[in-house]
């Protein structure tokens, strides 16, 4: 369903409007003096995120582990070092 609205209404109710988008898939119009200037819509379903076992997956199928990965954090940790007076910094 669309709908008009406000700029004034739309920037007090926010929320409210975004929730209208998203479950019940509303649109609405937003007008400043009497013209329209914008469209609040929903978005595709198909920009809809992975399932998580589809996440599951894809992590468990990312490939091998780098091993030389844990060394090299070593190595940042060991050489960051805070400084004596921290006002200098």
């Amino acid at each position: 369903m669309e709908h008009t609205i406000r700029a004034t209404d739309l920037a007090r109710n926010l929320g409210d409007v975004l929730s209208k988008v998203r479950y019940r898939r509303d649109s609405f119009v937003v007008s400043r003096h009497g013209r329209p200037v914008a469209q609040v819509v929903p978005i595709e379903d198909e920009t809809k995120g992975a399932t998580l076992g589809e996440s599951l997956s894809t992590w468990c199928d990312g490939g091998a582990s780098d091993l030389a990965f844990a060394d090299d954090l070593e190595a940042i940790d060991s050489s960051d070092r805070p400084p004596t007076n921290r006002w200098e910094s």
